[in-house]
């Protein structure tokens, strides 16, 4: 997805299609937000098929569809690739859940990933960062997007308790479940692209949990320690581990890497902002939230209207599916000043909804906000500037604004 707009252009709000691929692969939909934003804040959409959703596109109506489970569920399905299908795994998987059981698994899940607790971690991810680096430093050409891809499992595969020897290929699966359309990822089509990735992340950890409990390996990893919650009394049976280590792996993968290389991308078309950084770097905590607000890398989260509900003016009906559309709610001019523009100074950068809204508020945000963080750290530490080597290559999903390339070129930094 583009993350600079380009020129306004005349939106036709009976005509938009926000489902349309073209849209944030060779599109723009900033322009579109920004006319639904002002003139459309709810916003009803019917597809050619006969499904239907509403959008809500301002912060202030994303964080209240997002904040209060008892007006909008989780409990038919949070993301729009599922859409006119109830999730099946809805009341048992962590992300298609609501309090009070959401919230009895997870409480003890993010005990382990408070800001504190991932402190602990971070000379392990500062030598994680810097051999992902390395290879930059020859001046060749680096592509970041795709290698990015691959980040977060460098970073979360030891915590998790995932052996090295997975993680590119749970990598590829997850991003196989949050962006099915694109060619890089496909297999065959939309729906069996879903349905092959899904059957095996679940399998992945029903095995993985299989294992562990014939051996009686104990250790500290995340998904081990799944294995010990109790949701209203009772210990979690071995499929509902499953699926809700499938939705942490969906978690830890998705959209950090999308995150470090639309940040960087900021960087490279406004050198300024890179040498102020560089320059201080008590900067790069800011430059974390902006990169956050600014690329929105989950674009959307999607849940269900409980009873007949008034946003704005226009009712909402019951049962309605809900699409709160982060991407537009980080750009609202009402609560960003000149959103369009890319500040690292930004005052009030961290109050984007990037990391979600509510009871669902991302259970990774801090070691997500650690990891880049010190990436960016050790990126201004390594290099004096960067260059983009080719275009960008946008990801082919309205789900995940993200690249799948983004070749660089990086000038190391001579140390005096």
């Amino acid at each position: 997805m583009r993350l600079t707009p380009g020129p306004a252009y005349d939106v036709d709000l009976d005509r938009v299609d926000l489902f349309d691929l073209d849209l944030y692969t060779s599109g723009d939909p900033h322009p579109v937000w920004d006319v639904m934003r002002a003139k459309a804040p709810v916003h009803h959409q019917v597809l050619p098929d006969g499904r239907e959703f509403w959008s809500v596109t301002r912060h202030e109506d994303v964080c209240r569809v997002l904040g209060d489970h008892r007006e909008f569920t989780s409990e038919r399905g949070t993301v729009p690739t599922h859409l006119g299908t109830d999730d099946a795994a809805a009341g048992v998987l962590l992300t298609s859940t609501d309090p009070p059981r959401h919230t009895e698994v997870r409480r003890p899940l993010g005990s382990k990933l408070t800001a504190r607790a991932v402190r602990s971690w971070e000379d392990s991810i500062r030598r994680t960062i810097v051999r992902f680096l390395e290879p930059a430093l020859d001046g060749e050409v680096f592509d970041l997007a795709e290698r990015a891809l691959l980040l977060p499992a460098l970073v979360t595969g030891p915590l998790l308790g995932i052996p090295e020897k997975d993680w590119a290929e749970l990598v590829q699966l997850t991003a196989m479940v949050t962006a099915p359309c694109d060619p890089h990822f496909l297999v065959g089509h939309e729906a069996a692209t879903l349905a092959i990735a899904h059957h095996e992340l679940v399998t992945y950890v029903r095995e993985w949990v299989r294992a562990r409990r014939t051996s009686g390996t104990e250790d500290d990893s995340l998904l081990h320690h799944l294995m010990s919650v109790r949701a209203g009394g009772t210990e979690l049976t071995d499929e509902e581990i499953a699926l809700d280590g499938y939705s942490i792996l969906l978690g830890a993968n998705v959209t950090t890497p999308h995150t470090v290389s639309g940040t960087v991308q900021a960087l490279i078309e406004r050198p300024e902002q890179f040498a102020r950084a560089q320059a201080d770097p008590s900067l790069v905590p800011n430059l974390v939230e902006e990169g956050l607000r600014w690329t929105s890398a989950a674009c959307n989260f999607m849940r269900y209207a409980v009873d007949d509900v008034e946003i704005g003016g226009d009712v909402i009906p019951a049962r309605a599916a809900v699409v709160a559309w982060i991407g537009s709610a980080n750009r609202d001019e009402s609560l960003f000043a000149d959103p369009h523009t890319f500040d690292i100074t930004r005052p009030n950068a961290k109050r984007h909804v990037a990391f979600g809204f509510g009871p669902h508020f991302c259970i990774g945000a801090p070691l997500a906000r650690l990891t880049l963080r010190i990436f960016f750290e050790e990126l201004f530490q390594r290099f004096d500037s960067l260059e983009l080597a080719g275009d960008p290559q946008h990801l082919r999903s309205y789900f995940i604004a993200g690249m799948t390339h983004l070749p660089i070129v990086a000038k190391k930094r001579q140390t005096p």
